[in-house]
């Protein structure tokens, strides 16, 4: 089947604003939680998804997006199944890359550092604010690996929730939790006219911050 249009001359020109280096705040962090909140007050669609990228122990990369749940002054949390692709991809190699992309605000941030699991306490207090639901389904998915069909999926949901019913709180599981991402490298990105887009970096070294600007 042919696509119906021609991709290759699918181009918009952005031109809502532009990052200079006086605009910017002098910590990268500050700098994000304020375009992210921009994000949110905008009204974007999933303002805090975000592109985890990983690389498994005989360097293949893969990537997913997941959802931001913290900015903490460690780094950007995620939570997940610590038994997935991503979380066998770094237990092996503790380095990752997240992307932000607001189409809507012309922005882009890309993130590099280390990750590491969160403290248990933390995993279990998000763990807790989530729906029900959302609990019995971390239990029930056997995250990345194959499964005979949804039938499979749905009969452990309802196992799950057999087990669990007379419990006022589901506990969580031991193959699930949270990672930071601990940055050493933030990009900000704003779209600019004939492509001659602005991007600007921080780059950590013995705990502080350099910037600069790299041509588009």
């Amino acid at each position: 089947m042919s696509l119906q249009h021609d991709i290759a001359s699918i181009r918009k020109n952005y031109s809502r604003q532009a990052l200079t280096e006086e605009s910017v705040s002098n910590n990268p962090l500050d700098q994000f939680k304020g375009w992210l909140n921009e994000a949110i007050l905008s009204e974007v669609l999933e303002p805090t998804a975000l592109v985890l990228s990983t690389v498994s122990a005989d360097c293949r990369p893969s990537a997913r997006v997941v959802l931001l749940k913290e900015v903490s002054s460690d780094g950007f949390v995620f939570f997940t199944n610590y038994d997935s692709r991503k979380g066998q991809d770094l237990a092996e190699r503790p380095l990752g890359s997240i992307t932000f992309f607001w189409a809507e605000l012309e922005r882009q941030v890309r993130i590099e550092g280390t990750i590491e699991k969160v403290a248990a306490d933390v995993s279990d207090t998000y763990f807790h604010s989530r729906p029900r639901g959302s609990q019995i389904g971390a239990w029930a998915s056997p995250q990345s690996r194959e499964i005979n069909s949804r039938e499979e999926l749905e009969r452990a949901e309802a196992k799950y929730e057999k087990d669990f019913a007379s419990l006022d709180m589901v506990p969580r599981p031991q193959h699930w939790g949270g990672y930071v991402l601990k940055p050493e490298y933030i990009e900000f990105w704003q779209g600019r006219p004939n492509r001659l887009h602005d991007r600007i970096v921080f780059e950590r070294a013995d705990d502080q911050w350099s910037r600069k600007r790299l041509a588009p």
